[in-house]
């Protein structure tokens, strides 16, 4: 951003020889700011005393008195504004004055000689030419010329000027968008590629212009001109765009009615002219004022046109033209004191770069062809836009048998090409829809016939049956677990007990069943463990209701033995070993994925200091007007060095990245297998032992009548003794005690001839509830009152 006033420069016009001309001096200091002094002497028709004031003196940045040539005027005005217009930045130059004064020979120039070009086309000359040398970018210009004539806009490029009148051309419109930038509509953009091409242009707007003959000079321009050159400029391969634009203003003079006597047609465009000058100056004396809410920009066309020039973003520069000729004395005086109103005025000129959407799109299409060559290489397929037919059936199939497939956990698999999973959630879609409009006409037709619903009733029946089977293996193959490992506690309890038969005669036992009292007690200081115990194996059952997947359908009976079974297999350490790995992967992937966001933060923040730095010299050559340094400075070389090192540090971390991340899905995939092989060995020796049970049990062969839930009054009794205290009396007839005593075997002689008539039954054939809840919290108390014996005859021995 570059904050400067606007320049003012003054022009000295030569004196026509017929006019007297005016006393002024010109004092050029170079200590001091350039100044003009206009001396305006008394008029002795005023008579003697008077106090009018005789002399004026204004400030300039420079003044060109009257034999300064037209180069001398581009070189010190226009060439420092059309540099900085290829270096990003908008610029305008208007001339002020009154009719005859030089204005638009400044501008535009004369026709007579070659050395008379005005600002227009040297500036042309010199832009093309810069254009030329600059081979590192890529540059287009367009022209366009606006003229305003009684406050109406008209293009002077517009070809039908030659054939049609003037009322009949379309007239250009200013239009605003919400952020407040103007747009003219029907001004046209005219590309020129060369210098003679631009040249052109312009002789065609000169031609089309309104001039007129009036009595202050022979060729008035009776219109407000402006010349506007859009430049846009690129690097190779960027998609940054900088866009600049030069308005070169020929405004039309200032005349005196009353002193030119004009009249008719003249006269109207007189008023208009003196009209949007003043508008102008009121725009002008707004923007020098301090703490001014509202600039009337929109009272004129011409303001508005001139918005970001004055007090917007522009570098703006004003050539003030004098006719120091003793009958203008006033009007100059007048142009002199507009100019030092002008100069109070600052504006922000900013550098216009914006990012082209077009090259944006094709870098991201680029992008996305290079990921698609990059999926396509690590799949070994190549991915089109659409899924083929046999893509389409194939993944039909799967969706068929996963739907099919009675195992609760078995899974859709289908990769991770989301085509294939957005069709298959399309098509469970279509089914589901099926379904309901299945069910709905099924609905309506059973409401017909009422007498379709008994085989339903049958085969609910029969589904019912099953279960009560399936549920009576589980709790008989859970049980003969549990007498293996009873089994083998009691081997391991007997032997220590031949070895400390004197130290357990010694001392009286902790626990023994033939005294009813010191058995009650234990139990009743049992209990607080046994429910501790209960509240474990919940939790346990529980977890590993969510660590495997089961559904509801799967009972907590065969949830324990899938977890017995895998902790004996030999796969779980490997498992267990891929998960250790799979945690090192994932910590050293989370590490490296910070590692590289770092990198990339920095390598943003180098080139973000890196543009500043240019911008910098940039706008420190063109306030300076110093041309910028082709070598960069040490400063920048350090820079870019740092950036290549975070470039190729980001690329080394990237590359591990990707290597991990293959890894890590290897990694998964092994243990996928493995689970998968796991839960089906699993199954198959599930199926060996509920075979085994249904021909062996004499409980299963009971379940088989056609009432299974109609027992004997004996079993009726059984069941209530079994299930009316689960912390006593499942004690006593499940578990035998680890410690028998001959009191104990005498008591258990002498029953009760009630106790006789109950018929002893297995304890692989206990009977079910149909409750799957209360069979696991049957198994759960057998585990749990075991270990409860184990602990009581270690701590005897």
């Amino acid at each position: 951003m570059v904050k400067q006033t606007i320049q003012i420069f003054a022009r000295v016009k030569p004196p026509v020889r017929k006019h007297q001309q005016g006393i002024y001096s010109v004092d050029e200091d170079e200590k001091l700011i350039p100044s003009l002094e206009i001396i305006l002497p008394r008029d002795l028709a005023d008579g003697f005393v008077n106090n009018k004031r005789e002399s004026y003196k204004f400030k300039f940045q420079r003044i060109f008195d009257q034999d300064a040539n037209q180069e001398t005027i581009f070189e010190n005005i226009a060439k420092p504004v059309a540099g900085s217009v290829l270096a990003g930045y908008n610029g305008t130059i208007f001339a002020y004055g009154q009719t005859g004064s030089g204005k638009t020979f400044t501008i535009t120039g004369g026709a007579e000689r070659y050395s008379d070009r005005g600002i227009i086309p040297r500036t042309l000359s010199y832009i093309f030419e810069q254009l030329q040398k600059d081979s590192s970018k890529i540059y287009t210009t367009h022209i366009s010329y606006l003229e305003i004539y009684n406050e109406c806009g008209y293009d002077l490029l517009d070809p039908r000027h030659e054939a049609s009148s003037l009322e009949d051309l379309p007239k250009v419109t200013v239009l605003e968008d919400p952020d407040q930038n103007i747009h003219l509509k029907n001004l046209t953009l005219h590309q020129a590629t060369t210098e003679e091409e631009a040249l052109n242009l312009l002789f065609l707007g000169d031609t089309n212009r309104m001039i007129a003959e009036t009595p202050m000079n022979q060729a008035s321009t009776r219109s407000h001109c402006i010349f506007t050159i859009h430049l846009s400029s690129k690097e190779p391969g960027s998609a940054t765009v900088r866009h600049a634009k030069l308005h070169l203003v020929d405004l039309a003079g200032s005349e005196r009615v009353a002193k030119t006597g004009v009249g008719g047609h003249l006269l109207t465009e007189a008023k208009y002219i003196n009209l949007s000058l003043h508008y102008l100056e009121q725009v002008i004396i707004a923007l020098s004022e301090k703490h001014r809410s509202h600039i009337p920009y929109r009272n004129s066309m011409m303001t508005s046109v001139l918005r970001d020039s004055l007090g917007g973003n522009c570098m703006t520069t004003m050539i003030a033209t004098l006719s120091l000729e003793k009958r203008n004395l006033d009007e100059s005086i007048s142009t002199c004191r507009f100019a030092q109103r002008v100069a109070l005025i600052k504006n922000e000129a900013v550098l216009n770069e914006e990012i082209d959407p077009r090259l944006v799109i094709k870098r991201l299409q680029k992008e996305i062809q290079e990921l698609k060559d990059e999926l396509a290489m690590v799949t070994g397929e190549q991915r089109t836009e659409a899924l083929t037919e046999a893509e389409l059936l194939q993944l039909e199939k799967l969706i068929t048998s996963f739907l099919e497939d009675q195992d609760p956990e078995s899974r859709l698999e289908v990769g991770t090409d989301m085509r294939k999973v957005h069709h298959c959630f399309h098509h469970l879609k279509k089914l589901l829809n099926d379904k309901k409009i299945l069910e709905n006409n099924t609905v309506s037709s059973e409401s017909k016939d009422q007498d379709c619903r008994e085989p339903l009733k049958e085969e609910e029946y029969r589904k019912l049956r099953d279960i009560l089977k399936q549920r009576d293996n589980e709790i008989n193959i859970l049980v003969n677990m549990l007498k293996k490992e009873k089994k083998k506690a009691q081997e391991a309890l007997h032997l220590a007990g031949m070895d400390r038969r004197e130290f357990r005669h010694s001392q009286s036992p902790p626990f023994r069943l033939g005294n009813p009292e010191e058995g009650q007690r234990m139990r009743l200081s049992s209990a607080p463990s046994q429910a501790q115990d209960f509240s474990i194996l919940g939790k346990r059952s529980s977890l590993l209701h969510k660590k495997i997947g089961m559904r509801e359908e799967m009972s907590l009976g065969r949830q324990e033995a899938f977890e017995i079974f895998k902790r004996d297999h030999a796969d779980s350490v490997t498992i267990d070993d891929n998960k250790q790995i799979l945690k090192q992967r994932f910590s050293e992937a989370k590490a490296l994925g910070e590692s590289i966001n770092e990198a990339r933060s920095k390598i943003g923040d180098l080139k973000e200091e890196i543009t500043q730095r240019h911008i910098q010299q940039v706008a420190l050559g063109i306030s300076e007007n110093m041309a910028v340094p082709l070598m960069p400075d040490q400063q920048e070389e350090k820079l870019r060095s740092q950036l290549e090192e975070e470039k190729r540090r980001y690329k080394t971390m990237f590359t591990r990245l990707k290597a991990l991340k293959v890894e890590i899905e290897h990694l998964q995939l092994l243990m996928d297998k493995a689970k998968v092989k796991l839960q089906k060995e699993f199954e198959v020796w599930w199926a060996e032992e509920a075979t085994n049970l249904q021909v062996n049990s004499p409980a299963v062969n009971s379940l088989d009548h056609t009432k299974p839930f109609l027992q004997t009054s004996d079993s009726q009794h059984e069941r209530s003794q079994l299930f009316s205290n689960k912390s006593d009396v499942n004690a006593r007839k499940i578990l035998p005690s680890p410690c028998p005593s001959p009191h104990s075997q005498k008591q258990s002689s002498t029953s009760t001839p009630l106790e006789d008539s109950i018929p002893k039954r297995p304890v692989s054939s206990i009977p079910l509830t149909g409750d799957s809840q209360t069979d696991s919290d049957i198994i759960a108390f057998i585990k749990a009152r075991q270990s409860i014996l184990q602990k009581q005859c270690l701590g005897s021995n």
